[in-house]
């Protein structure tokens, strides 16, 4: 006879194998709470569209903007200046 604490060996939800101690499937998070059940509290909602896009998301730019490259040149050639006119 199983113990209640027990999980089953297969989540009725999503078919994972359960470990033996846990509190709820690894795969799905169906628990002892919600009776191991078939549904899930997230059956229903209604997600937009955009949710479902598979697209590959947009690469990300690596390195500094151009601004900032212009920003240290100009710095750099402010303070190569300062130093000559101090001499």
């Amino acid at each position: 006879m199983a113990d209640h604490h027990s999980p089953p060996a297969e989540c009725a939800n999503c078919g994972a194998t359960i470990p033996r101690r846990a509190r709820s499937c690894p795969e799905c998070g169906a628990d002892e709470r919600s009776g191991w059940r078939d549904s899930s509290v997230y059956d229903g909602l209604d997600l937009p569209d955009s949710a479902y896009d598979d697209s590959p998301l947009p690469r990300v730019r690596r390195g500094l903007p151009w601004y900032w490259i212009a920003t240290a040149i100009v710095m750099i050639v402010a303070a190569l200046f300062i130093s000559i006119g101090r001499s």
